[in-house]
């Protein structure tokens, strides 16, 4: 047998534009009181006319009665006062019904747009994130708010379109390097004539797509890592050396350098940080691989790095193919190369991902320049002590 659920009390909820109605009631009542309580003593003090004359003087009323003057005021007084209080209370009440319904209108109406923000953010769903409030009303403080959540829901709708296209590019550079594996392994398998030599091409074009999927997914946990840690405290800090980070870099390229002709310009001056070391030689190597990556035959590659006490600075530019001025910040983006969102390509498309995601980590700021020929310049510029936590 089932109990029956206890029916729910409805209860009064304490909504804002209750809680204003009150308030200006309360403020209206209490001032109306005033109002009248003043003026029921200005009227008993006002009306003492006998208080000039001399003890035991009469009066004649117009009825030809004779009463004593003290006697005829305070007849006065007291038929005055009442008068008084019972019109005053009455206009009072008045007052009060047709104030605090108003204020109840107007407040309605002033809390508008709060109503509209809150219907708003209930429709939000995946498939309503274009929906905006757009209140066009008086420019007031409700009208900032609304614009204020406008402009909050254009952050998110831009920040939940860049991860639905970050997790489908991510699928596709995933999917690439398993269907070539696969593919391999289908044909090679269904090839009853397949011989030892076959199956050893086989193995190279396999473990070739597996570390190409295992350093996608290297550099994705290294941009997570990297995202999770911009604006708190590092989980690791060290004294580092940018100069350091970027020589390393070097000499892990310099036989990619050697075959493929650069001719590599460096000016490594100390430039001491304070970081996660794995993340700023993550940073470093990103750079020069980019620069060498991206370069051309014979081309030149130049690496900078420096202080000035308080800044610490790496530059890292290369030639290559041309890069237009527009496209420069889209190559800070996820899967973009060469301003252009394209997927399948040589890399990962997350290097300069990373680079910005560790600078925002470490209280810095990158910036490239698209350099006149083709090629690329970019700056990371980091504190020379610990960013503050």
């Amino acid at each position: 047998m089932r109990a029956r659920s206890a029916p729910r009390r409805l209860r009064l909820r304490p909504t804002l534009r209750l809680r204003l109605t009150l308030l200006n009631g309360v403020l209206l009542v209490g001032a109306g009181a005033i109002l009248v309580l003043l003026a029921w003593l200005l009227v008993r003090d006002a009306l003492r006319p006998t208080d000039e004359l001399l003890p035991g003087t009469t009066v004649v009323l117009a009825d030809g009665r004779t009463l004593d003057a003290g006697h005829w005021q305070r007849q006065l007084v007291d038929a005055a006062s009442r008068e008084l209080l019972l019109k005053g209370l009455v206009a009072l009440l008045a007052i009060s019904v047709v104030g605090v319904a108003g204020a109840y209108v107007v407040a309605g109406r002033a809390l508008r747009p709060l109503h509209q923000v809150t219907a708003t953010a209930r429709r939000l769903g995946e498939a309503t994130l274009d929906q905006r409030i757009g209140w066009s009303g008086a420019d007031d403080e409700v009208a900032e708010l609304a614009e204020t959540f406008d402009a909050m829901l254009d952050r998110i709708a831009a920040a939940f379109e860049a991860q639905k296209r970050f997790v489908a590019n991510a699928s596709h550079e995933l999917r690439t390097p398993l269907a070539v594996m696969r593919t391999e392994i289908d044909v090679t398998l269904s090839d009853d004539e397949a011989d030892i030599a076959e199956y050893r091409r086989m193995a190279t074009v396999v473990r070739d797509a597996s570390e190409r999927a295992n350093g996608l997914v290297d550099a994705l946990l290294v941009l997570a890592r990297s995202e999770a840690q911009a604006g708190r405290r590092l989980a690791r800090r060290a004294e580092c050396d940018l100069a350091v980070g970027a020589a390393n870099a070097l000499n892990a390229m310099a036989h990619e350098v050697e075959r493929i002709g650069l001719k590599v310009q460096t000016s490594l001056r100390p430039a001491p940080v304070v970081g996660d070391p794995g993340l700023l030689d993550r940073l470093a190597g990103n750079l020069v691989e980019n620069a060498v990556r991206y370069n051309h035959l014979h081309g030149r590659l130049w690496v900078r790095t420096g202080t000035d006490g308080q800044r610490s600075w790496l530059m890292v530019g290369n030639t290559g193919f041309e890069v237009a001025p527009a496209d420069v910040p889209g190559l800070f983006e996820p899967f973009r190369r060469g301003g252009q969102e394209r997927t399948g390509a040589r890399g990962s498309g997350l290097g300069l991902s990373i680079v910005r995601a560790v600078c925002d980590a470490h209280g810095g700021t990158v910036k490239a320049v698209a350099q006149p020929g083709g090629g690329l310049e970019v700056t990371v510029i980091l504190p020379a002590d610990a960013p503050a936590a």
